[in-house]
C-alpha cells in the first residue's frame, strides 16, 4: 500500500521536515505511558501555556530523561534492574521503558518539568512575537540560477 504524503499541497512549501517528524511521532506511538495534554490560559501576564502530564508510577526522577532535540520534546523513562528475592503474584504496573515524542512548533519553548505521585507534568510555552508584514522589493532582472535577481 503506497503512502498519501500529508503535506503534499503545492501551497504548502518546505514542510518536508515536519512531513518526516510526524511519520517519527506516528510509528513511536504505543499508548505507554497514558498522557494528558492541557491548554492552560493566560494569566498574570504570562503567555498560554500548554501542559503535558505523563503517568509514569513506579518511575524516580533519575530513571526519567526530558531532552528537546531537533524540536521534538523526546521524554524517555529506564527503570533499573529487578531487586533479588522479589516475586510478584500478580504485575499490573509496568517496569519497561519507554520514549514518548511531542513535536513542538518554532518558538515553543519548555518552560520546566515536575515529578509528583507519579505524574510527570512537562509545561511549554510559545512567547508573543510581534507579527510584522514584510514588503518584498519585485526587481525587473531575470533570476539567476540561485533564484537571485541579477541587477
Amino acid at each position: 500500500m503506497s503512502r498519501i504524503p500529508t503535506l503534499s499541497s503545492p501551497f504548502l512549501l518546505g514542510f518536508d521536515e515536519i512531513e518526516r517528524a510526524l511519520d517519527r511521532v506516528v510509528k513511536s506511538a504505543d499508548g505507554y505511558p497514558p498522557y494528558n495534554i492541557e491548554r492552560i490560559a493566560r494569566s498574570d501576564g504570562r503567555a498560554e501555556r500548554l501542559r503535558i502530564t505523563l503517568a509514569v508510577a513506579g518511575f524516580a526522577a533519575d530513571q526519567l530523561d526530558v531532552t528537546v532535540e531537533d524540536n521534538e520534546l523526546v521524554i524517555r523513562g529506564k527503570q533499573i534492574e529487578e531487586q533479588p528475592g522479589r516475586q510478584f503474584l500478580h504485575r499490573g504496573i509496568a517496569a519497561r521503558q519507554f520514549q514518548r515524542t511531542f513535536v513542538l512548533a518554532d518558538g515553543m519553548e519548555v518552560v520546566g518539568a515536575d515529578l509528583n505521585d507519579g505524574l510527570l507534568s512537562v509545561e511549554l510555552e510559545r512567547p508573543e512575537t510581534a507579527r510584522t508584514p514584510r514588503r518584498i522589493n519585485i526587481s525587473t532582472g531575470a533570476l539567476n540560477q540561485a533564484g537571485r535577481s541579477e541587477e
